[in-house]
């Protein structure tokens, strides 16, 4: 099957289950929680959904899709969820390849996407800096053309996976003349190379998934150019809108490895635990959590039948904000059920550790993928129409630029 509309959907489910019954055997997994973190045999199964057409069934047949429309690839990725084979919806999902598909150039896309389908190489992002957070357009790691590569020196923060990334997905500025958004380019930019150095940050959760990144006199080929020069700010929003989009639709959850009950919202399952599922408050709070969830969802599928390949959606700020609120109001209710019980710590107490470890993972939701601030003024202004803030720099040659 080429074209999507030359199926019928109960046709579609049945070619799903068909070759799911012939391939999956339930048991492959990633090794860890990242996407970037797999085994062999994962990588394998990755490779066997790639080569069937069905990671990307969006996509257009030439890159290992289908070219179904929405209603029809969420038939597919149902069926892979039912049986708990990973590996279909990655043109929702998998932020680097959908960029990648987006604005590489023909050659290094050739190379690029299938790798990244199958997850053959790890990637990580580098965007934010020390005076470069929450405004994007102030970076300040420089780019120079030097015969058929750039040269890159400067410095990233908050680099999740950076020690073992293969690629970076990086913003530098290759035009100091340009105002700050237009004279900023997009790379792939290799990693595993000498001017590279990672060191690690250490998180309030005792964990050091993020890292610093210094770059010195780095190689990144022409080829790794994603977009024209200096138009890196419109291939940023895209990678944006996917990174918010994954961000929007789920999070990490507990840590203890003690099961929540499966079918009933944790939080139910928690106050039935407790012996305070008919406290009229505790119900209350439940509920409201749980329509954030419901709404959520909602503007999820908003943002998704918005969102065509390459094109950004300001609506994925809608989902990535609320994603944020709901964690934190999640990890303030279990709390609440916990009540005193919640003071307690380690492996003994794994409810407390919960709660407590989801309420300071919580704020990684609400600075990564743009900040809570950011998200605000992204909706005000792209999705209410409200007047914009006023940037006195915007339209400033960014040499002139103060900075911070």
């Amino acid at each position: 099957m080429d074209d999507g509309g030359a199926i019928g959907d109960e046709a579609l489910r049945a070619e799903v289950r068909a070759w799911l019954a012939a391939n999956w055997t339930g048991q492959v997994r990633p090794s860890g929680g990242a996407g970037w973190t797999t085994t062999p045999e994962h990588r394998a199964w990755l490779a066997k959904v790639v080569e069937a057409r069905w990671a990307v069934p969006r996509w257009p047949a030439e890159w290992y899709g289908r070219g179904l429309a929405d209603p029809q690839a969420r038939i597919v990725e149902r069926e892979f969820s039912a049986v708990g084979a990973p590996g279909s919806g990655q043109d929702r999902t998998n932020l680097w390849a959908n960029t990648a598909l987006a604005y590489a150039n023909p050659s290094f896309k050739a190379k690029i996407v299938p790798a990244l389908l199958k997850s053959e190489v790890a990637m990580c992002l580098l965007y934010s800096e020390p005076g470069a957070g929450s405004d994007l357009a102030g970076v300040r790691t420089r780019a120079e053309k030097v015969g058929d590569h750039f040269v890159v020196n400067g410095q990233k923060v908050w680099t999740s996976g950076a020690a073992t990334a293969d690629y970076g997905m990086l913003i530098a500025r290759t035009d100091w003349d340009a105002p700050k958004h237009r004279g900023i380019s997009f790379f792939f930019c290799p990693m595993k190379q000498p001017g590279v150095e990672v060191r690690p940050l250490r998180q309030i959760t005792n964990e050091s998934h993020f890292n610093e990144v210094f770059l010195t006199d780095v190689i990144v080929p022409q080829e790794n150019l994603l977009g024209p020069l200096n138009a890196g700010w419109g291939v940023l929003q895209t990678a944006l809108a996917y990174e918010r989009s994954v961000m929007g639709e789920g999070a990490r959850g507990p840590r203890s490895g003690v099961a929540e009950s499966k079918g009933e919202e944790p939080l139910i399952a928690l106050a039935r635990e407790a012996g305070l599922l008919a406290d009229p408050l505790i119900r209350q709070e439940i509920a409201k959590v749980i329509a954030y969830k419901r709404l959520n969802a909602l503007n999820n599928a908003r943002a998704k039948a918005d969102l065509a390949q390459g094109a950004s959606s300001s609506i994925m700020s809608l989902g990535k904000l609320a994603m944020s609120r709901i964690l934190h109001e999640e990890a303030r209710v279990r709390t609440l059920i916990l009540g005193a019980g919640s003071l307690l710590e380690g492996p003994d107490y794994p409810r407390a550790e919960d709660a407590n470890f989801l309420t300071l993972n919580a704020y990684f939701t609400s600075i990564g993928g743009g900040t809570d601030q950011i998200q605000r003024n992204i909706i005000g202004e792209r999705v209410l129409g409200l007047p914009k803030e006023p940037e006195v720099d915007r339209d400033v040659p960014f040499r002139q630029v103060r900075g911070g």
